[in-house]
C-alpha cells in the first residue's frame, strides 16, 4: 500500500518525457514505467508518455513514434559498396522522413580491420534520401553521427545526381581518396531534387570542414585513418572546400558542423541549404513539445545518468527550458545522479536517482529491474512534498 498522495485530489496532467536509459530501457519503456509509478499513487492522473531523444541512439524511433509514423526499409550501398538494408521512419501523413546516416554509411557496418576513410563513401546515404523523396517526403530530418566516412559527402551527392569531375571532365570515384582530384562540380541534374525537399540536420558537433578541428584531423583516426591518410584527406578536403564554397556562394566550410560525419554536414549545407540544429531542440520543435505540455501540472524527464553533461544541450535540459518558459515544474529522474546541486541550480524542481545505493549497477541496468526502480522512484515523487509544492506554484 502506498501512503496517500500529497497532491490535490483533482486529476493532474503529467507529461512523462524521458530519454532512453542506454542499455536498459527505450524512451517509451522508461515513460511507461514512469506512468506506472505515478498511477500507483494517483490513479486518476492524466499521464501522457512522450518518446524523446537528442539526436543519438533512439532518435529515429522516438521521432517516428511521436509523429504516429511507420518504418520503411530500402536496399542501399554500404560504406564499402556492400548491400545494406537501411531503415528509416516516415510520419503518419507521409510528408516527413526521419533517418540516421549510420543506417547506410555507419562505422558499425564494417569490421575494424576494413576501416579506411580513403575508400569508404556515403553513396548509401544519398540512396536513402532519394528513396524518401520518391515516397513523397518533402521534409527530411537526418542524424549524422556514427559515420565510417571522410568523403565530404560527395558519395551522397553523387547518388543524388551531382557530378564531381576531374581535370579531364571525367567523374571521380566518390570516396575520400578522390577529394583532391575534383576540379569542378556539375549539379544540373540535382536541381529537381533540391527543389523537392528541405533537410534539417540533427547534430551536436560544431567542427568546421578543414583545419586542426576539421573532419580529417578530428574524426579520421576514429574511422581507421593513419597519419599519412589524415594528411591526404586534409589536403583533398581543403581543395574540395574551395569548390564547395564557390558553389554555395559562401564560406560553408567554416560553418559550425560542416565537418560532421566526415564532411557530410558541409555537403548538406551547401547543396540543400540544410539547417543544423542540436538534436534535442530539433526533436522538441518537430513534435511540437510546447503544445504537448500546454496546461500540464508537471513534467518528468530523465536519462540513464544525470550529470553536468545533461546541462550541455541534452534532451532533459531542452525539456527543462520548455518547462521553465511555460512555468511548468520539471522533475528529473536518472538511473544514477551526479552533480545534483548543479542540476537543481539549473532549474529542475527536484532530482532523483532510480538506482538504490546498495544495488550494483549491473543489476540496476537489467531491463525489468530498471523498470521497477523507475516506477518506484516516480511513485515516491508523487508523495514528495518537494514535487507537491513545486506543482502548486
Amino acid at each position: 500500500m502506498f501512503p496517500t498522495a500529497v497532491f490535490s485530489s483533482r486529476s493532474m496532467r503529467i507529461i512523462a518525457a524521458l530519454d532512453s536509459f542506454k542499455g536498459s530501457l527505450t524512451s517509451r519503456e522508461a515513460g511507461e514505467a514512469c506512468r506506472s509509478g505515478i498511477e500507483s499513487v494517483l490513479p486518476d492522473a492524466d499521464v501522457k508518455v512522450v518518446s524523446v531523444a537528442d539526436g543519438g541512439e533512439g532518435t529515429v524511433e522516438a521521432l517516428t513514434a511521436a509523429m504516429n509514423g511507420y518504418f520503411v526499409s530500402c536496399r542501399v550501398k554500404g560504406p564499402l559498396g556492400e548491400p545494406v538494408d537501411a531503415v528509416y521512419g516516415v510520419s503518419a501523413d507521409g510528408k516527413t522522413a526521419v533517418m540516421e546516416m549510420s543506417q547506410a554509411s555507419g562505422i558499425t557496418l564494417i569490421p575494424e580491420s576494413a576501416r579506411n576513410p580513403l575508400k569508404t563513401d556515403t553513396i548509401g546515404t544519398g540512396q536513402m534520401l532519394a528513396d524518401a523523396v520518391a515516397r513523397g517526403c518533402v521534409k527530411i530530418i537526418i542524424g549524422i553521427g556514427g559515420s565510417a566516412t571522410v568523403d565530404g559527402g560527395i558519395g551522397m551527392m553523387s547518388a543524388l545526381g551531382v557530378r564531381f569531375l576531374d581535370d579531364c571532365g571525367q567523374d571521380v570515384v566518390p570516396c575520400g581518396a578522390a577529394l583532391g582530384s575534383i576540379s569542378s562540380i556539375d549539379a544540373g541534374a540535382f536541381d529537381k531534387m533540391r527543389r523537392s525537399c528541405s533537410i534539417c540536420i540533427a547534430c551536436d558537433v560544431n567542427n568546421p570542414l578543414t583545419g586542426a578541428n576539421g573532419a580529417a584531423r578530428v574524426f579520421g583516426p576514429q574511422k581507421g585513418a593513419s597519419n599519412v591518410m589524415i594528411g591526404e584527406l586534409e589536403k583533398g578536403m581543403c581543395s574540395y572546400a574551395h569548390l564547395l564554397n564557390d558553389y554555395a556562394g559562401r564560406d560553408v566550410a567554416s560553418e559550425p558542423g560542416a565537418g560532421a560525419a566526415g564532411g557530410l554536414g558541409a555537403a548538406l549545407m551547401a547543396f540543400f541549404d540544410a539547417k543544423l540544429l542540436p538534436g534535442g531542440k530539433l526533436m522538441l520543435d518537430t513534435i511540437g513539445f510546447d503544445n504537448i505540455v500546454a496546461g500540464a501540472d508537471l513534467i518528468i524527464t530523465g536519462e540513464g545518468c544525470l550529470d553536468r553533461q545533461t546541462l550541455m544541450g541534452k534532451i532533459p535540459f531542452e525539456i527543462l527550458q520548455a518547462g521553465l518558459s511555460c512555468k511548468i515544474p520539471v522533475v528529473a529522474v536518472g538511473g544514477c545522479v551526479e552533480n545534483c546541486d548543479e542540476l537543481l541550480r539549473a532549474g529542475f524542481a527536484c532530482v532523483r536517482a532510480a538506482k538504490p545505493d546498495e544495488m550494483p549497477l549491473a543489476e540496476a541496468m537489467l531491463p525489468e529491474r530498471a523498470k521497477n526502480n523507475l516506477a518506484r522512484t516516480c511513485a515516491m515523487l508523487m508523495r514528495s512534498k518537494a514535487v507537491s509544492s513545486a506543482s502548486s506554484r
